[in-house]
Order: structure tokens, then C-alpha cells, then sequence
């Protein structure tokens, strides 16, 4: 994502965790985060209570516990790529 207004933050593409989801839902002014995934989605199990679901954004939530998780453009083609942004995540206002 060169030019990429946010990469300056510090966190970028290639961040890890809670950065990452951090750095994914606000890239691009929020445009990014409800943007739908190439080829559907993504079949994952939440890195919180290891339940099934399908990453359909590049920013979601597991239907089961919550847990947000969060890939970022350049390697939304693999679930191993999800990035989970722990049990106590609340998005700031």
C-alpha cells in the first residue's frame, strides 16, 4: 500500500495482532474496514474461542465471542494472514 496516509503511524500492512487491526480499520479514513474480502471471505476460526466463521472484510467480528480480527490488503489472500486483536479490544470512539 505505498502512499498509504496511515503507514507514517508507525503500524502498517504488515503489522501483527492488535496493531494490525488497528492500522486496517483506520486505513484510508475507515473506507477499508467494511470493504468485502476478494473471493468471498476468508474461512478462519477466532484466535479467541476457536470458533468457525468466515472473515467476509477486511475488519470483523466472530459471531461466537466478539473477538475482532483484521487482515490487511496485501495478504488477504491467506487465512493465515488474519490477525487477531485480543479479548480486551474495544474500538475507540
Amino acid at each position: 500500500m505505498s502512499g498509504c496516509s496511515n503507514c507514517g503511524s508507525g503500524a502498517g500492512p504488515l503489522a501483527e495482532g492488535r496493531e494490525l487491526v488497528e492500522f486496517v480499520y483506520q486505513a484510508h479514513g475507515g473506507a477499508l474496514r467494511n470493504r468485502p474480502l476478494p473471493q468471498g471471505g476468508l474461512q478462519t476460526k477466532c484466535q479467541g474461542c476457536n470458533g468457525e466463521f468466515i472473515l467476509s472484510t477486511f475488519v470483523g467480528c466472530c459471531p461466537h465471542c466478539s473477538g475482532v480480527h483484521a487482515v490487511s490488503p496485501p495478504r488477504a489472500h491467506d487465512a493465515a494472514n488474519i490477525q487477531y486483536a485480543g479479548e480486551d479490544f474495544v474500538f475507540s470512539a
